[in-house]
């Protein structure tokens, strides 16, 4: 039995995993009205874990095991801030017991698995999206609004470019814990190039890039052509800073989404800068701007409320084709996760 979400109800919201991105993801949603956003409960692989994070934002319940945030009959939707490489199962243990999810990206480590939780979600009728939050920012829907008013002319280039010193973390530079540079935040790249070509298929996929010694990308460039003659051009790198930035360059003007590209609080276009604050948050964060997680999290209630499987900011089409991109500039440069070759047949 699914729960009803009612406008005059808060949407409660179940919190899976006790790391730095679910913290933030607290801390953007304590930014909204609580009668509107209410965290009701946090699991994580250890009790102690749990209620230490609990305590943090406020939490009335601790669960010390995924399993028990399944059965909870009070949760209208699923935040899941895992390890990538444990999306898969995770996502389907909660979709599979009727659960509505908000799963961090990316949604799984490639498309087999990515259909794999599209099509649980389909099955049990409920609300699946991949939570890349630069989709949900008002910046974007600005994009989105100049580029349907033709407003820099028609599009012929793309240049976007993300890169963090990261090799330091383990689960940027393993692959076993889903390292690489594409996958972490050359994401954001590909997503910008495809939201702004409409997701439209590209006609051409050519990736190039050095390989650590783990076997994962340091650094990715990957240049996409659509119809048309246009094209994008996406780099992203584990190894060094970037610009952080994104231009769209059309035959009369260009948008620029400055840094940071992929949670921006600016746009300017042909000389003309809007500013689009974020407010304060209430704890300390581990990322940049992610109270800016707080629009993804709006956005979800804004399904929900609406009887809506799925959201167009970010829909289930869109993640489809991200991830399909992302697979063959993989298979391009060379990098191969277990889970490319792992059978699903044991997983529920």
């Amino acid at each position: 039995m699914h729960l009803e979400v009612r406008a005059n109800m808060a949407t409660r919201w179940g919190i899976c995993g006790a790391g730095n991105i679910s913290h933030d993801f607290c801390v953007a949603l304590k930014t909204l009205s609580h009668e509107d956003h209410q965290i009701v409960a946090v699991a994580a692989r250890s009790l102690d874990r749990a209620k230490k994070f609990a305590k943090t934002h406020g939490i009335p319940t601790a669960f010390g095991s995924y399993q028990e945030l399944v059965k909870d009959p009070d949760i209208d939707v699923v935040y899941i801030g895992v390890l990538d490489t444990h999306h898969l199962p995770v996502g389907l243990m909660f979709l599979n017991a009727g659960k509505n999810v908000l799963c961090e990206k990316p949604l799984a480590m490639n498309h087999r698995e990515v259909m794999h939780l599209i099509s649980a979600a389909r099955e049990n009728n409920v609300f699946l999206m991949e939570a890349v939050w630069s989709r949900c920012f008002p910046v974007y829907a600005e994009v989105d609004r100049l580029l349907s008013e033709n407003s820099v002319g028609e599009v012929k280039v793309v240049r976007v470019c993300f890169g963090l010193p990261l090799l330091h973390r383990e689960r940027t530079s393993q692959k076993e814990q889903g390292g690489g540079a594409l996958i972490n935040i050359g994401i954001y790249c590909l997503q910008f190039a495809l939201m702004v070509f409409k997701r439209e298929r590209p006609e051409s996929i050519h990736a190039t890039g050095v390989l650590l010694p783990s076997g994962v990308d340091e650094s990715l460039v990957v240049v996409l052509k659509f119809s048309g003659n246009r094209m994008a051009v996406c780099t992203c790198s584990v190894a060094c800073d970037l610009p952080n930035d994104a231009s769209i360059c059309g035959s009369t003007g260009i948008i620029r989404v400055a840094h940071p590209m992929h949670c921006p609080t600016s746009l300017e276009v042909k000389g003309k800068e809007t500013q689009f604050p974020l407010p304060d948050p209430g704890l300390p964060l581990n990322f940049t701007n992610s109270t800016g997680l707080r629009y993804e999290a709006e956005e979800v209630r804004r399904c929900l409320l609406k009887g809506l499987k799925e959201s167009i900011k970010m829909s289930l089409a869109d993640s489809e084709l991200l991830i399909e991109v992302m697979d063959e500039a993989r298979r391009q440069v060379g990098v191969v996760y277990q889970q490319d070759s792992q059978s699903l047949a044991s997983i529920p």
